[in-house]
């Protein structure tokens, strides 16, 4: 499979080769949905917390008398069905909301993104993308030359002024590539990859 280079000024070059494993792939929409959602599932903390009725404030006392008033009886205010009262099946700190994924899923789905990331001409190769200072004004300069404005930049490794000059930026976030996740490869209008980070993605996952 035959990937898009760009130069320093955003003009094309030759195209380099990718492995068909990585970068041809047929979609599977099927696939790219369980990897998100279980990407998602992952990142819950799962620390919302609800009483039941033992827990909540509540008096004992019988409220009214059962009889007699034209009302539903009740024992205590801490029942479900008064305001205040305790839930039936409340959320514990201790949920586990995580979703497995077996690492040959994984990487097929990632393949699958990147391949259509490919056929819809949002991935493209540059030689490297690095920067003499950590200026975001010099980033953004940067990123107009090479005619991005939503873009995920992924190198081999993360240079600092690159980092430092673009985590202010909502539009733009780079990467290594054992960073890259299927919900950030979605995200972005474009994927930039270096050569170096190329050939580490296809290390990784070809």
């Amino acid at each position: 499979m035959e990937l898009k280079v760009i130069n320093a000024n955003g003009e094309a070059q030759a195209a380099v080769a990718g492995s068909d494993t990585l970068f041809a792939r047929e979609f599977n929409e099927a696939l790219v949905h369980q990897v998100v959602t279980a990407y998602f599932a992952n990142a819950r903390s799962g620390n919302r917390a609800q009483k039941d009725r033992e827990q909540v404030k509540h008096s004992t006392k019988k409220p009214f008398r059962q009889k007699g008033t034209g009302r539903a009886r009740a024992g205590m205010t801490s029942s479900p069905l008064w305001r205040g009262g305790g839930r039936i099946f409340p959320n514990s700190p201790d949920e586990n909301f995580s979703h497995k994924v077996n690492r040959k899923m994984y990487r097929a789905g990632i393949a699958t993104i990147l391949s259509q990331l490919v056929r819809e001409e949002r991935l493209v190769v540059v030689d490297s993308f690095t920067l003499e200072a950590p200026k975001t004004k010099a980033f953004v300069q940067k990123l107009e030359t090479l005619k991005l404005e939503n873009a995920l930049i992924i190198t081999k490794e993360l240079d600092e002024n690159l980092y430092l000059a673009s985590r202010n930026l909502n539009n733009v976030l780079v990467l290594e590539p054992s960073q890259a996740d299927p919900v950030s490869l979605v995200r972005f209008k474009k994927v930039v990859l270096t050569r170096d980070a190329l050939a580490a993605f296809e290390e990784m996952f070809a």
